[in-house]
C-alpha cells in the first residue's frame, strides 16, 4: 500500500465536483475527531454491566421474567408488524 500525502489529498479534493464538496468536508472533519472519540471499551472487552445492580432493577427483571413465563410478553415480530417495519 502506498503512502498518501496531504498533497495528494489536496489534489483529490481540488478535483471533486462542487456537488461533493460539502460531503467531503463532513467526512474529513469527522476523521479529525476520531482520536477524541475513542471508546473506553470494545465489544470484546466491555463488562457485562458496569453499573451496580439495584434492588429495584432486580425486582423489575424478576417481574419481566414472570410476565414472560405467564405468556404476557409481546414478540418483537408483532411490534415490528404494528410499526410497519
Amino acid at each position: 500500500m502506498s503512502m498518501i500525502t496531504k498533497e495528494t489529498l489536496h489534489r483529490v479534493v481540488d478535483a471533486l465536483p462542487e456537488s461533493e464538496v460539502d460531503t467531503a468536508a463532513r467526512v474529513l472533519e469527522a476523521l479529525g475527531t476520531l482520536g477524541a472519540a475513542t471508546p473506553l471499551y470494545s465489544a470484546g472487552t466491555a463488562p457485562f454491566d458496569d453499573e451496580p445492580e439495584t434492588e429495584a432493577k432486580r425486582a423489575a427483571v424478576a417481574e419481566a421474567r414472570a410476565e414472560l413465563a405467564r405468556g404476557e410478553g409481546t414478540l418483537a415480530a408483532e411490534i415490528y408488524r404494528e410499526l410497519g417495519v
